[in-house]
């Protein structure tokens, strides 16, 4: 590991600062690298799409590469908006597989959405999950069969409920993390 390498967290939306603190720790013990806490502004607007009333994803994925701090090896856009591609209904968040950048959302993995009562040490968890498998693509990972590795596909929050917050074996091997 490169001394001055770190991953970046952005905040483009508002997140408690010891939310964003224990996500950053939650990840620095999971991927071994220091991680860096910013904050920035996005106008979502141009990313809006009134028909479907969602953020387009991918169009804010690339924005936020084009952010990507020089000093990071891999940099995460945090949001609270609802994020979708073209071929899904939605999504948690998206990282370019092998590359720099990936964005997660909160929006999906709030109780409330699915009119059950707030749960923020659940809503924590989940979004705990959401970033280590996007920061995992980003690492080069792909979905994993292991059913309680963070890899695995999430469809529904249910499914990030039933998986563990870890790499499994396999994919920390593969990775290099040991």
């Amino acid at each position: 590991m490169i001394e001055s390498q770190n991953i970046t967290l952005i905040s483009f939306g508002y997140f408690e600062k010891e939310f964003l603190e224990r996500i950053a720790g939650t990840i620095k013990q999971e991927f071994l690298f220091p991680v860096n806490i910013r904050y920035g502004r996005i106008d979502l607007s141009e990313f809006y799409d009134p028909g479907r009333r969602q953020y387009e994803g991918i169009k804010i994925l690339k924005e936020v590469d084009s952010v990507h701090p020089s000093e990071s090896v891999k940099t995460l856009g945090l949001f609270n908006v609802d994020l979708f591609i073209p071929i899904l209904t939605y999504i948690f968040g998206q990282a370019y597989l092998r590359g720099h950048t990936g964005i997660v959302s909160t929006y999906r993995l709030k109780n409330e959405l699915y009119g059950m009562r707030q749960n923020e040490e659940l809503l924590h968890n989940r979004f705990k999950k959401v970033c280590i498998h996007e920061l995992g693509h980003a690492f080069g990972l792909i979905h994993c069969h292991t059913p309680t590795c963070v890899m695995k596909s999430s469809t529904y929050v249910e499914d990030i409920d039933q998986k563990d917050q870890h790499l499994c074996i396999k994919c920390r091997n593969e990775i290099g993390i040991f």
